[in-house]
């Protein structure tokens, strides 16, 4: 009896306890893993082939739809002898005299395009076709076409071409304002002649514009890139860049390499900007863009600390063109912009973006920090010439000055200056009633490397701290920096040369004293 009271209390606990065990174990959410553990490798493995075969149809998709639209464009240009002679006019008279005798030489130009209309209009980069004798245009069907082209914007390097066809494959153009940084991109071109390539990565960045000045000289250039880790290369200039959808978002235009190919950064023209020119060629022959007549930059450390700025951000006006909008408003060279219709500006590619979508003739509110002190100025737009090339301002003078008087060294900013003497003037090609003192050297990584430039640029004045004074004779300027400690900024005007043909312009350099 004994015995079997102890086994059936025996069975009893067990029971109770394996009962316990399955709700503790629910509890602990383990029966769901235990059961996962058993059934779901095989539908995670499912749905995963199934998530890599949608992305997968999704490109081979978007190629299949966009690919028939891409064009090979191939230019051909003859340089004659004439074309040569700035370049070897600096050889003696028998070198030069050798290249005059050479007879043309044909220079060809490979690139990419695409069809955007049914009856041939094509979109491509400027730099592809300029300058072009003959341009042809090969299709995906082994067509060749003989294209027109319509009309280029060097400011933007678009260019628009036409080829006598119908019935074409188009592309959809797409809006480049809502692609955001990390969605799928494709490239498609024909880099290094390889016909209708198709490359897949991101779009890496948006709103490039300075790191990439060096692309485009033209003082009204328009940059404001799309960057991608698609790989691009030499032959997809003027190629489409595409979203997953299908729909162009950019144009192919630019890398950044020290060997010339891909290297992970490629560049694309975002196509709001290259559809509002490829209508404005094919209506009018040529852009009608408007602008504020300003030379503009990004905000450096020390337009802010000047500004007063509690971020760094925002567009500088680096000089202004006389009689532009932007004077005739009583706007200054050294004013920081930092509104436009009241929306923000925080950086160069925000400004133009903003100021694109106006036409010359309109008005625009833009408010701006002068040293602190928030203004307004009501800016009529007017159009942007044509063509118009500067240098950039680290380039060397063309005319080598030769120093006729005694330097002084300006320690706190890391320069040596020099008297203006009428030599110097007439060096530099200044007007002799300029007034000023020239910079003669700067102080390798000193406050004004990059900034200031020997042998160009003319101290005329001091904008900042107040109040402005003239510049006259190194004791001038000397005279305010000795009352200034280590730390504090000084704001300079600045005479400089502002293109190859020597015309002379003025801006604004913030500096901060001391090293």
């Amino acid at each position: 009896m004994t015995m079997h009271l102890s086994k059936s209390k025996i069975l009893a606990v067990g029971a109770i306890a394996f009962i316990a065990g399955i709700f503790f174990a629910s509890s602990m959410d383990w029966t769901r893993i235990l059961g996962a553990q058993s059934r779901v490798p095989g539908k995670s493995a499912l749905t995963s082939n199934a998530a890599l075969d949608e992305s997968q149809n999704a490109f081979v998709s978007v190629a299949e739809r966009v690919t028939p639209a891409v064009v090979s464009v191939s230019a051909e240009r003859t340089i004659k002898p004439q074309d040569m002679r700035n370049r070897v006019r600096q050889l003696p008279p028998e070198m030069q005299k050798l290249f005059e005798e050479q007879q043309p030489v044909p220079q060809q130009a490979q690139g990419s395009g695409f069809i955007v209309t049914k009856d041939g209009y094509i979109l491509t980069n400027n730099h592809v076709v300029d300058g072009a004798d003959l341009v042809k245009v090969d299709l995906l069907d082994h067509r060749t076409f003989k294209a027109k082209v319509i009309g280029h914007d060097p400011q933007t390097d678009i260019a628009v071409l036409k080829i006598e066809a119908t019935d074409l494959p188009t592309v959809s153009l797409g809006d480049d304002s809502k692609t955001r940084v990390g969605e799928w991109a494709l490239a498609i071109g024909n880099p290094f002649g390889l016909d209708f390539t198709v490359t897949a990565g991101i779009i890496s960045a948006k709103g490039r514009s300075q790191q990439l000045r060096d692309l485009n000289r033209d003082r009204y250039r328009i940059q404001d890139f799309i960057q991608t880790d698609a790989a691009i290369n030499p032959g997809n200039s003027g190629g489409p860049l595409v979203n997953i959808r299908g729909e162009v978002v950019g144009i192919n235009s630019a890398i950044a390499s020290e060997t010339g190919s891909y290297t992970g950064y490629g560049f694309a023209i975002p196509i709001g900007l290259a559809k509002t020119v490829m209508d404005d060629l094919i209506a009018h022959g040529h852009v009608r863009r408007a602008i504020l007549g300003a030379s503009i930059d990004e905000v450096s450390a020390e337009d802010a600390a000047v500004s007063k700025l509690k971020v760094m951000a925002g567009v500088k006006l680096v000089s202004l063109t006389e009689g532009s909008p932007a004077e005739k408003a009583g706007m200054e060279a050294g004013d920081i912009v930092v509104k436009i219709d009241g929306k923000q500006v925080d950086r160069v590619s925000a400004l133009q973006r903003l100021i694109r979508t106006h036409q010359p003739g309109d008005v625009v509110d833009v408010q701006a920090i002068r040293y602190g002190d928030l203004k307004s100025f009501k800016v009529k737009l007017m159009e942007a010439p044509s063509e118009e090339k500067v240098v950039a301002a680290t380039e060397k003078p063309s005319k080598e000055i030769v120093p006729t008087a005694a330097t002084v060294e300006a320690k706190k900013i890391g320069i040596v200056l020099e008297a203006l003497t009428p030599e110097l003037i007439k060096a530099t090609g200044a007007t002799a009633s300029i007034q000023g003192i020239m910079v003669k050297s700067v102080e390798h990584n000193g406050p004004a490397d990059n900034k200031l430039f020997a042998g160009q640029d003319i101290i005329t004045g001091i904008v900042f701290p107040s109040p402005r004074v003239a510049i006259h004779s190194v004791d001038d300027l000397q005279r305010v920096l000795g009352k200034m400690n280590d730390g504090d900024y000084i704001g300079l005007q600045v005479n400089y040369q502002t293109d190859a043909q020597g015309t002379r312009g003025t801006r604004v350099v913030n500096l901060r004293v001391g090293n």
